[in-house]
């Protein structure tokens, strides 16, 4: 065993020397000699002002111990006078209550046998001290729970001082008990959950600091290390300062809102005890937007049929473009594209806000039958972003015009000869509907000699003669048409023809009797007319110009020769005085011709019967005599009438 020998200069430093079981020259009481032997270690120090010897020594469970004394008091107490002594222990804390620290009366060298008559005992401010000594056998014990982070709030070594006093002679020790760390505490953070606001797009690397983990344990187990859930986003990095580790989140890779808005992460920290003990921190990021989705439609192309003559105001489409980004970067207005006619404009409107397209004009099919409506959807981001997309809006015809005629060609005349088949007139039909709207069915729908006959070309129409015409009979028709579109309902249209039948001489001068009888009397002035006849001719105008001759055959010194006719009037007139005694009747033939080409004709056979007159005086006859006188008798039988 080595022992320590120290002695004290000049200069108030105190040297040390050491030589192995031969005492110094100038320090020979043996009694101290004896107790130095006794230390298994002994450190001398000192200051400007004080000096310490530090004892170090193994108990009989070798446990070692060690005090230190003033080094006045160690010559005191070393010389065996009174004096005061300073022990050092160490214990962890949490051990059971009755817990021995350490042996106090054997460490200062006390009989055990005296402990009681001197008052051995803790000297302490507290009703409850924490360690007290056992006056039987003089050790110092734990009297009740120790909480190390209770006592010391520092992380540094414990230390707590006990005074131990002895009377009999007086005296006074110092025991300071360090009370060593147990891993009894878990880490934890002054809050529970961190807010952090991310914009997306941050540039990776970024560090955000996190809470601090406190752990009231010292050394080894206090916070050691921090970890992070796994994630494809964010590490943890720490930094060390005089403070702990502080923790900070790095932004690995770059945050998109729109794919992932939020994240929700753990940080623990962890100590170094064994086991190691954890404390958790949620983390929560909220991913904050900039503008960078434009907003979209879910289709780029739009198709829809609506009807023609559909009510203004009403609504006929709503936009639907979406933006994922939010705030004013998703707040979205529609308008019309720039490229359109003005016309759009005065059909449909668009409501920038709601995106509903409503009806504002007149949609008429046979107008435009599709329109190509661009559409704009804008964010009210800065700067704005834009999505396109185009809706076609096909128009439904519907059924709201009636079909329409058109005479192409016209005779207003047609011959009363005209064959069947004879073309009158071309007829054009046309609807501006279409499909079955614009299907066309055609008729005449009165009784009349014509019919439509259709042309290799749709909606063309002839009209044609069927049957015979005769003038004489129907001088003029009126040829109603009626055409009619397929529609549900149908809607028709009428016109109506008017056709005149031409004249031709087909007809001859007809007399009112085939055989006329003519009474005259005799003795007529000659001249002056004895009677008229009249023809009439169904034909117009030359055709219907009628010429009277009489048919004169023969000799010409016949009655016939007599008469004369008047070619207009058909009067007729003798030339001679008639004598009934000697032509009592006569007849002649009367021609009726018209001014037709050919010309045709008729006659009427005139039978003429003289009457007569008391125009001669009675003559006798028989018995003839010779001065024109007759005499004779004759016998008239008496039943004669």
């Amino acid at each position: 065993m080595q022992t320590h020998w120290c002695y004290l200069t000049g200069g108030g430093h105190l040297k040390r020397a050491h030589q192995e079981n031969q005492p110094h020259h100038s320090m020979k009481n043996a009694k101290l000699e004896r107790l130095l032997q006794s230390f298994n270690h002994l450190t001398c120090y000192c200051d400007y002002t004080f000096c310490w010897i530090r004892m170090d020594f193994y108990t009989k469970t070798r446990r070692r111990c060690y005090f230190s004394l003033p080094f006045y008091f160690a010559l005191l107490l070393l010389s065996g006078q009174g004096a005061s002594a300073q022990i050092r222990y160490s214990v962890a804390e949490e051990v059971k209550d009755g817990t021995v620290v350490g042996n106090v009366a054997k460490d200062l060298g006390l009989d055990v046998a005296f402990l009681t008559d001197r008052r051995f005992r803790v000297v302490s401010g507290s009703k409850d001290p924490i360690f007290e000594v056992n006056q039987i056998n003089g050790a110092l014990y734990v009297n009740k729970h120790i909480d190390r982070e209770e006592l010391c709030k520092d992380s540094g070594p414990c230390l707590v001082e006990q005074k131990i006093l002895v009377e009999n002679p007086l005296e006074m020790h110092y025991v300071t008990v360090e009370i060593t760390d147990v891993n009894d505490n878990f880490p934890s953070f002054p809050e529970k959950q961190q807010i952090i606001e991310i914009a997306e797009h941050t540039l990776t690397g970024r560090r955000f600091q996190l809470h601090n983990a406190r752990d009231p344990d010292a050394g080894i187990n206090s916070v050691r290390t921090y970890t992070l859930t796994p994630n494809d986003y964010f590490d943890i990095n720490v930094r060390q300062s005089d403070t702990g580790m502080i923790p900070f989140l790095v932004l690995k890779k770059s945050l998109d809102r729109e794919k992932k808005s939020s994240h929700a992460l753990v940080v623990t920290a962890v100590d170094g005890g064994k086991p190691p003990k954890s404390g958790v921190l949620s983390i929560s990021i909220t991913v904050l937007d900039i503008n960078d989705n434009r907003p979209i439609f879910s289709q780029e192309i739009y198709e829809l049929s609506i009807k023609e003559n559909i009510p203004i105001g009403t609504t006929v489409f709503r936009m639907n473009a979406t933006d994922v980004d939010e705030g004013v970067n998703g707040e979205i207005e529609y308008k019309f594209g720039k490229t359109l006619s003005r016309k759009v404009y005065d059909i449909f409107e668009l409501d920038k806000v709601k995106g509903e397209i409503v009806v504002k004009g007149l949609v008429d099919y046979e107008e435009k039958n599709v329109y190509e409506l661009d559409v704009e959807a804008s964010d009210k981001g800065t700067p704005p972003l834009t999505g396109e997309c185009r809706l076609i809006l096909k128009i439904i015809d519907v059924n709201d015009n009636p079909p329409e005629i058109e005479i192409t060609s016209l005779s207003n005349s047609v011959s009363e000869d005209s064959k069947q088949g004879t073309i009158i007139s071309l007829l054009s039909f046309s609807d501006k509907d279409s499909g079955v709207n614009g299907k066309i069915v055609a008729s005449i729908i009165n009784n009349v000699p014509f019919e439509l006959k259709p042309s290799y070309k749709e909606n063309i129409y002839s009209v044609v003669a069927k049957g015979i015409l005769d003038r004489e009979e129907v001088s003029h028709y009126d040829i109603s048409i009626k055409i009619s579109d397929c529609g549900d309902p149908p809607l028709s249209s009428f016109k109506t023809i008017k056709i005149e039948i031409s004249d031709i001489n087909d007809n001859s001068p007809q007399f009112s009797r085939n055989l006329l009888q003519i009474y005259l009397v005799e003795n007529n002035v000659a001249g002056s007319s004895i009677f008229s006849v009249s023809a009439t001719d169904n034909d117009l105008n030359e055709n219907a110009a009628v010429s009277y001759s009489i048919l004169r055959e023969g000799n010409e010194n016949s009655v016939n020769g007599f008469l004369n006719i008047n070619s207009e009037n058909g009067q007729i007139s003798a030339l001679k005085s008639f004598d009934f005694e000697t032509l009592k009747t006569f007849q002649f033939q009367v021609v009726a011709s018209d001014s037709g080409s050919p010309s045709l004709s008729s006659n009427v056979t005139v039978n003429v019967f003289i009457l007569d007159q008391n125009d001669n005086a009675p003559v006798i006859l028989y018995p003839v005599s010779s001065n024109g006188s007759a005499e004779g008798v004759e016998e008239i039988p008496r039943n004669v009438n």
